[in-house]
């Protein structure tokens, strides 16, 4: 049964962590709607491209200009069957919006599924719902899962959790298992 999915995107957001999911979501049958505080359906976010090279963390380069196809100003959660928060450089500043923050709980708070990958986290730990919760996510923000009164779990890189409504994953090195146990949790 086709669900009615919202994601939640912002400059340099992961490229692949947005473009695979939005159009994998979409070939399973799904309504996927993107969209950015302070952005129209037609507008775009430019993405980046996180690579592992053999240095101590992710390298980034310029990606892609991914359009939006909703707008974020006449959005309303309840109208949504379930949320993905693709990860990137997006979540650092998207976590400061009190709407975006609004958003997730009421994903959270009605338990609805909930797909967050990589730096997605940033913005289930600033939104207050990972207190209890069994969360993966890059390495680099298990400090913001665990002051937030969530488990971080170490996954290799191709792994992902689920933890009741929520689908976690590192990177989009995790697609295939972390898409696979989403469609799960979406039923």
């Amino acid at each position: 049964m086709s669900k009615k999915i919202l994601m939640l995107v912002g400059d340099f957001v992961e490229d692949y962590e947005v473009m695979v999911p939005f159009q994998a979501l979409q070939i399973a049958g799904h309504q996927v709607d993107a969209i950015c505080p302070d952005k129209k359906a037609g507008q775009t976010v430019r993405t980046a491209i996180h690579d592992f090279e053999g240095d101590q963390t992710y390298t980034e380069k310029r990606g892609h200009n991914f359009t939006l196809n909703a707008t974020f100003a006449d959005v309303r959660a309840e109208d949504y069957d379930a949320l993905v928060i693709p990860g990137g450089r997006a979540p650092e500043y998207l976590r400061l919006h009190a709407s975006v923050l609004e958003i997730v709980r009421h994903f959270a708070d009605t338990k609805k599924p909930i797909a967050s990958i990589c730096h997605g986290a940033q913005i289930l730990a600033a939104a207050g719902v990972v207190r209890n919760r069994k969360v993966n996510a890059y390495p680099a923000c298990a400090p913001e899962v665990t002051a937030g009164g969530g488990e971080y779990v170490s996954l290799p890189f191709e792994g992902a959790i689920t933890d009741g409504n929520l689908v976690t994953g590192p990177a989009w090195t995790a697609h295939v298992e972390w898409l696979k146990q989403f469609l799960v949790v979406l039923g």
